[in-house]
């Protein structure tokens, strides 16, 4: 039996598109995907892949505000949208936009199942404020199942009522196969990147928004804590951009020895390739749902070294194993975590292997398994 599915989510992201592009194939589903939006500039200037794009879609008129940070997205056309598709299950990534309680209400008005696709955690920095909280768990209440990336976003939907039997764990994926294969390209023709990037001789390499939030400063300082012998031999890179990065560029010029690099924001394609060449990925985030980068350096195989805080550190990093879990905000504790991995070839090698290893169970396949299961009612799965 075929299940018309429809899914709602903010932008038309390079990670999502494998997914959707699997799930698509299933011929369980009929799948439709609507977009609120092409793209956010705002946050981040991914380019749009739409010629990889394998499934039906549609991107709704949008207007977008952002002050400070926060953000507010309005959209026209979803009711007749969702009217004409006449979806038996609508997926909903997330409730944070007018669109989301729109399609909450569309949902029950038309009897559809309605599936909320979360990410959020009890980290995250948007928690803890009353109203907010009490705005999700009404939100929750109109949901029929739910779909979890992994342990972090399954822990804060059980605190926030949601029963277990209701929830199915799609794991956060990226194309692991297109990532190891131009890291390993990278990795075989490396002066081409290193000298346009004008990347050091080796690295230890950050990827993501330059903003307080993303633990920028705390790296910079551990970073220049590390033995002096080490900070000559090994430079930090920060591929991205955002609002602190003139702050972070003059601090870093107070660092010596040291070579701190800024390459910029770093497409899909010059990504694999700062992957490929770097010693490890160190995401010191203070609030992030997932984390999708520490993904994409697994499937290139770097160790990491990752918050608590982040969704994905309980799911992919095993400290000591893959890399290291620390505390967010203690630049200590991940200069030591730096230092070790540095300073230990043999271990280095073998938490390269372990990110392989560990990275394939989260693929493309995997997560459309994940969004499938999650079509499926209690009362389906009795037949």
């Amino acid at each position: 039996m075929t299940r018309k599915t429809v899914i709602l989510t903010e932008i038309i992201a390079p990670y999502r598109i494998p997914v959707f592009n699997v799930l698509a194939r299933r011929a369980e589903l009929d799948l439709h995907v609507v977009f609120l939006a092409e793209t956010n500039e705002t946050l981040r200037q991914w380019r749009v892949y739409r010629d990889e794009i394998r499934f039906s879609h549609e991107v709704l008129p949008s207007w977008r505000w952002r002050a400070g940070k926060n953000s507010v997205l309005l959209n026209r056309g979803l009711w007749p949208a969702l009217s004409k598709a006449r979806p038996q299950v609508l997926i909903c990534g997330g409730y944070p936009y007018a669109a989301s309680w729109e399609a909450m209400l569309w949902a029950r008005r038309h009897g559809v199942e309605f599936v909320l696709w979360s990410e959020s955690n009890r980290h995250d920095a948007r928690a803890g404020r009353a109203w907010v909280e009490w705005l999700k768990k009404y939100f929750l209440r109109q949901c029929d199942r739910f779909v979890v990336p992994g342990k972090a976003s399954l822990e804060y939907l059980h605190l926030l009522g949601s029963p277990a039997a209701k929830i199915v764990t799609a794991p956060n994926a990226v194309d692991n196969d297109w990532f190891a294969a131009e890291s390993g390209n990278a990795r075989l023709h490396t002066s081409g990147l290193r000298e346009r990037l004008n990347l050091p001789s080796r690295f230890i390499l950050f990827v993501g928004r330059l903003v307080p939030e993303k633990g920028i400063f705390d790296l910079l300082a551990a970073y220049a804590k590390l033995e002096r012998g080490l900070r000559s031999d090994v430079g930090l890179v920060f591929a991205g951009d955002g609002a602190a990065r003139e702050e972070l560029k003059q601090r870093a010029k107070g660092v010596s020895p040291g070579n701190i690099c800024f390459p910029g924001f770093a497409q899909r394609e010059d990504l694999a390739g700062l992957y490929g060449l770097a010693e490890a990925l160190v995401l010191p985030t203070h609030s992030d749902p997932w984390g999708l980068v520490v993904n994409e350096a697994m499937a290139c195989g770097l160790p990491i070294i990752v918050t608590s805080v982040a969704g994905c550190s309980a799911d992919l990093v095993d400290d000591g194993w893959n890399g290291y879990v620390v505390p967010p905000g203690d630049p200590e504790k991940l200069g030591m975590a730096i230092q070790s991995i540095l300073l230990q070839p043999e271990l280095q090698r073998q938490m390269r292997a372990r990110s392989l290893e560990r990275v394939r169970n989260y693929s493309p396949e995997a997560c459309a398994d994940g969004l499938a299961a999650a079509t499926i009612s209690a009362d389906m799965e009795a037949r």
